[in-house]
């Protein structure tokens, strides 16, 4: 028996980055993976590196195709034990002259979409067995600037995996909240490569930027422990219950360039990490 060995997860956001790397992980632990994202040819490719995997495209702004494809799983599999609401995007935002679209985009994916994914997957893994995993990110504790947008989301996918997991407790499912910082990702690497972001931090990013692996290693102990949280890389984890002291220590860094990088966030008009259907697009 492998760790994983007959687990029925469901994943979004998994035609690449964290996603897509988890999926492989468990896939070749044993467990039956269901893969959800925007990204058919990525998707295909995933799932073909995933034994007895099936990949659906799902939009998860969209909550009657969130809900129509959970229940077709859950149904064709006869249950569910994992969902992990994994599907996000970042972008800069100057919260002063920047696009108010950006904010919305983010309010749409991350937060009503891991809202959409969790609620659809409820019924299923509402058993003894049963967990779910809500991405956030170390954005949920300690905030930088040009990120208020993601800052904003991740702190609400907090909020809706901490409320889950209570509400969830009778039927003993458990909740994990997944915390991770900058990773070796598509994510990461577009998210600072615009002009405000190199301005900003002089290039590179504001942390440094960890192995992909630590946050699949991360999530893969979580998943067997069923852990309420998920730090990576690992020292995230003491940073979170001092969080007001960590936003203070982000205040205190200093950023020289801040205002000229907030000018020229305004007019770079730079896109989502991850390409949105037309309708919460820029």
């Amino acid at each position: 028996m492998t760790s994983h060995d007959g687990k029925k997860v469901l994943i979004t956001g998994a035609a690449r980055g964290i996603g897509a790397a988890l999926a492989e992980r468990l896939a070749g632990q044993g467990a039956q993976v269901a893969l959800l994202g925007l990204e058919p040819e990525l998707l295909k490719q995933v799932s073909q590196r995933c034994p007895g995997s099936l990949w659906r495209e799902v939009d998860v702004t969209d909550g009657d195709r969130v809900d129509e494809v959970v229940n077709e799983i859950a149904t064709l599999w006869g249950g569910l034990d994992v969902v992990v609401a994994n599907a996000g995007v970042a972008g800069q935002l100057a919260l002063d002259g920047g696009d108010p679209e950006v904010m919305r985009a983010h309010l749409e994916v991350n937060v009503m979409g891991c809202y959409r994914t969790l609620r659809a997957a409820a019924p299923h893994i509402s058993h003894p067995d049963g967990y779910a995993v809500a991405t956030a990110s170390l954005a949920a504790a300690a905030h930088a600037p040009l990120m208020g947008a993601y800052n904003a989301s991740k702190a609400a996918v907090e909020a809706l995996g901490n409320t889950f997991r209570i509400e969830l407790a009778p039927t003993g499912a458990k909740v994990g909240v997944a915390y991770f910082a900058e990773i070796d990702t598509d994510m990461t690497s577009r998210g600072f490569g615009t002009r405000a972001a190199t301005m900003l931090t002089g290039g590179g990013t504001i942390l440094g930027v960890a192995p992909l692996e630590s946050a699949i290693d991360a999530l893969d102990r979580g998943i067997r422990k069923r852990s309420r949280r998920i730090c990576a890389p690992r020292w995230i984890a003491p940073i979170l219950p001092a969080r007001m002291v960590a936003q203070r220590v982000m205040e205190l860094r200093g950023f020289p360039q801040l205002t000229l990088a907030l000018q020229i966030a305004r007019e770079e008009g730079a896109d989502l990490t991850t390409v949105q259907p037309q309708r919460i697009s820029k």
